[in-house]
């Protein structure tokens, strides 16, 4: 009986070495807050300099809101918008401007679910390894406007976080 002990330690050591491995199999990239703000930094720099009023939606991979911006005089319904864009290019790896083409050519109704966007201006945060990290939704503009300068947020962070 007073082995028992050592063995109990010994299984527990075991044990977490097996999580320990496991957890660092599953580990993928993560959107932090300081590159949520990074990427609204970058799309209200571009919108400041093109004199757009804009809203920056920046959510996880879940679709759960990480960072807004909202620059002063936008249009406070935009705020709406730029969320439903991020969440239709987190829900799926493709841009929300893709998804149009998706209503178009291969799902008709698919504009009419709730969530989803069909316009551009929302940006799917893709990792080089191809990790779906995020999105970025963008509204106050045109629809290339908003997906300009969603772009121009992704590639302030594209070398820190490795993306496509």
């Amino acid at each position: 009986m007073k082995h028992l002990p050592s063995l109990t330690l010994a299984l527990a050591l075991a044990a977490s070495t097996v999580a320990g491995s496991a957890q660092a199999q599953q580990q993928k990239t993560g959107l932090g807050l300081e590159a949520a703000k990074k990427i609204a930094a970058a799309c209200e720099a571009m919108a400041n300099k093109e004199g757009w009023k804009m809203i920056i939606a920046v959510v996880d991979d879940g679709g759960h809101l990480k960072h807004l911006s909202r620059m002063d005089n936008s249009f406070r319904k935009s705020i709406e918008i730029a969320m439903l864009k991020a969440e239709t290019s987190s829900g799926f790896p493709r841009s929300s401007r893709q998804m149009g083409d998706v209503a178009r050519q291969r799902a008709p109704g698919i504009e009419h679910v709730p969530g989803i966007v069909t316009f551009a201006g929302g940006l799917p945060i893709l990792t080089a390894k191809g990790e779906h990290i995020g999105a970025v939704g963008v509204s106050g503009g045109t629809p290339d406007q908003d997906e300009a300068c969603a772009q121009a947020g992704l590639d302030a962070v594209k070398g820190e976080l490795g993306l496509k």
